[in-house]
């Protein structure tokens, strides 16, 4: 299994009482850490513009300003977010974007791409909030839009949704097609969502990661659903690796777990966020699969890897004021799930054996 870790960016009240000049010394300090410990495959942002569980005037920082200047500033590890909303940026400029930071970061950048689901962020901005059949269909699109620019330079559709005649993307992104048949992407595509008829299917023609929810039940039937989308288009499926999402509340007792619970409690309210909302979330964070002891997110995440889970991408809520949180789940979780042949001498350079 491959682990990743969300760099704090403000988007879920998690830079709440820091001061806006300190902002980017905490998240490139986090990535600067992640990207000098081989057990972190990739560090991730999101793709918002206001804050969650409720919009308030709490700082967030755009995802691509941020992949930018995080592929400047780390020289290992793989960046990306979690996701990209299709609709919020010209598919061909996007792809123009990326491919540029693939060529900053030496080829580390990955794809996240969705349709997009924050109604209040959508009208906020003036992109309407179509229905999701639509937004559905802009994200088959841009998505070939995207493959289409990366893989050959140019791209050539005259959709429903997304028009471009001859778009350029010179140069190409750095990573790119291996070998003739290759399916590469050139950057590689994750498609996230789990909806069963569409996004599932666009993520069996086109992603190299999917990537849903992580309750067992829910996480083992979309994996089946997306075995069978692939039957269905005829593409091995074992080419796509499956990863989720995990709120990470990790402690030696059910004490230290609370106290973590407690501090994201008191940061949303300090942050503007109404005391139903506040309770909602940290409720949430109670009943998350990485909430509890090592040894219990251990029997969790290997429990999901029994049925497809290849790459957890980790948020820890607390990150940018208490670290202990992250350093016990890399003393005690990552080692019992890490696919240690696959590190190679890469780890046992960096952590000195």
């Amino acid at each position: 299994m491959k682990f990743g870790l969300f760099v704090p960016q403000g988007w879920r009240h998690d830079l709440v009482g820091i001061d806006p000049a300190q902002h980017w010394g905490v998240m490139a300090g986090i990535a600067a850490r992640a990207d000098g410990h081989a057990d972190w495959s990739s560090i991730w942002v999101y793709d918002h513009f206001h804050p969650v569980p409720e919009p308030t005037d709490a700082a967030v920082h755009e995802a691509w300003s941020l992949m930018a200047a995080l592929a400047a500033t780390t020289s290992r590890v793989r960046i990306g977010q979690m996701c990209t909303c299709m609709s919020y940026r010209n598919p061909a400029y996007l792809a123009k974007v990326a491919a540029t930071i693939d060529v900053i970061s030496e080829g580390r950048l990955e794809m996240g791409i969705g349709a997009g689901w924050y109604e209040h962020e959508w009208r906020a901005y003036g992109y309407d909030f179509p229905r999701a059949g639509i937004r559905l269909a802009r994200l088959r699109e841009g998505v070939e839009i995207m493959r289409q620019m990366w893989t050959t330079g140019t791209a050539r559709l005259d959709g429903e949704h997304y028009q471009v005649d001859g778009a350029m993307c010179f140069p190409r992104p750095l990573q790119g097609t291996s070998s003739p048949g290759s399916r590469a992407n050139g950057i590689p595509l994750w498609v996230a969502g789990g909806g069963e008829k569409v996004t599932l299917r666009i993520a069996a023609e086109y992603a190299d990661y999917t990537n849903f929810f992580p309750a067992y039940e829910e996480f083992a039937a979309k994996n089946e659903l997306l075995k069978g989308h692939c039957r269905d288009i005829g593409r091995d499926e074992s080419e796509i690796v499956r990863s989720s999402n995990f709120d990470i509340v990790i402690g030696r007792s059910a004490a230290e777990i609370a106290d973590r619970i407690a501090g994201v409690r008191a940061r949303l309210i300090e942050g503007g966020v109404s005391e139903a909302a506040a309770e909602a979330r940290v409720e949430a964070m109670r009943q998350s699969p990485g909430c509890g002891t090592p040894g219990q997110l251990v029997e969790r995440l290997h429990r999901l890897g029994g049925v497809g889970l290849g790459y957890a991408i980790t948020y820890f809520a607390e990150a940018a004021y208490d670290l202990s949180g992250v350093e016990l789940f890399e003393r005690e979780v990552i080692p019992e799930l890490v696919d240690r042949e696959e590190h190679g001498h890469l780890w046992h350079l960096l952590h000195g054996r």
